[in-house]
């Protein structure tokens, strides 16, 4: 809410504005007057302006937009902080829109809930409805075509760092993820960070310094291999990454590689448990988990 000041600066403002407007209306009509031969005196390249008065249609027209706006702004908000006498608000009327069409298709909604998710999956109503809701809650993150973004999951790759499967992606929407990858710069020092950078490479058959990989995989052994596997399969328990299949959520050039491992990550993915109702979860749920079995 404004402060009272500016609010009776924009009630007077508004209504000298409309007050000016309506005599300036009727002070120059000349509605219903005969048309005349008469001029304004103006002239250009020997055209003349004529001074014939205004439609009366066209007289009507303004005077109504001007009796039309003073009731909007008495009905509705407008005027600083008068509320108007409808008590509309743009917050009550998206309420009323969506408990309105929570009401048409929430028993559709539920007939999925009743339904796994693998089988929602494959009923394209359904579908529309999971891309829509897709689209308003997770897009601006994992991009429009669920392929993410830096630091944002591809959820089309079948690459999944909390497993891929309905129960999983459900625990992913209802209570949100946090990632924390440690620094490990202080702890391995920056020859360490080099070495322990080329043996993560070499996981994923990149060409590395042999000699750097060899010292980095006492460092790997000694601090990653608890997350991230001996092989550097990764582990869905800590949401721990492939670090083998050549798939990388922040980059996977060394200088990126080096920059993980040396100040450590901390990516979230909120919970929508209350943001969302169980409905429309498990029909989020079968969207997302459809994105990458249509990959397969």
């Amino acid at each position: 809410m404004m402060s009272s000041f500016w609010s009776a600066w924009i009630i007077v403002l508004t209504v000298v504005s409309l007050a000016g407007i309506l005599w300036i209306l009727l002070a120059n009509r000349t509605a219903g007057e005969q048309e005349t031969d008469r001029t304004t005196g103006h002239a250009a390249d020997g055209i003349e302006e004529y001074d014939n008065p205004l439609p009366y249609w066209w007289f009507l027209m303004f005077l109504f937009t001007i009796i039309f706006g003073v009731g909007y702004l008495i009905a509705y908000p407008g005027m600083g902080n008068f509320k108007g006498l409808l008590g509309w608000t743009q917050i009550g009327q998206w309420e009323k829109e969506v408990a309105a069409a929570d009401e048409r298709f929430s028993g559709e909604r539920f007939a999925y809930l009743a339904m796994p998710i693998e089988e929602v999956a494959a009923v394209p109503a359904a579908m529309k409805m999971g891309q829509r809701m897709f689209a308003n809650n997770c897009a601006s993150c994992h991009g429009a075509d669920g392929k993410g973004s830096y630091g944002f999951p591809n959820l089309t790759d079948n690459d999944w760092l909390y497993g891929g499967e309905p129960d999983a992606i459900v625990a992913t929407l209802v209570h949100g993820r946090k990632a924390a990858m440690p620094a490990w710069g202080d702890v391995l020092g920056d020859e360490g960070v080099r070495n322990v950078t080329a043996y993560t490479l070499s996981l994923s058959g990149r060409n590395v310094d042999a000699e750097h990989a060899a010292a980095g995989k006492t460092q790997y052994d000694m601090f990653c291999v608890a997350c991230h596997m001996p092989s550097g399969e990764g582990n869905p328990l800590f949401g721990a990454p492939n670090l083998a299949n050549g798939i990388w959520l922040y980059g996977g050039d060394s200088m990126q590689v080096s920059h993980s491992i040396r100040a450590g990550r901390n990516g979230e993915m909120p919970a929508f448990a209350d943001l969302i109702s169980e409905d429309k979860i498990h029909i989020i749920s079968a969207y997302v988990y459809s994105l990458s079995r249509s990959t397969d």
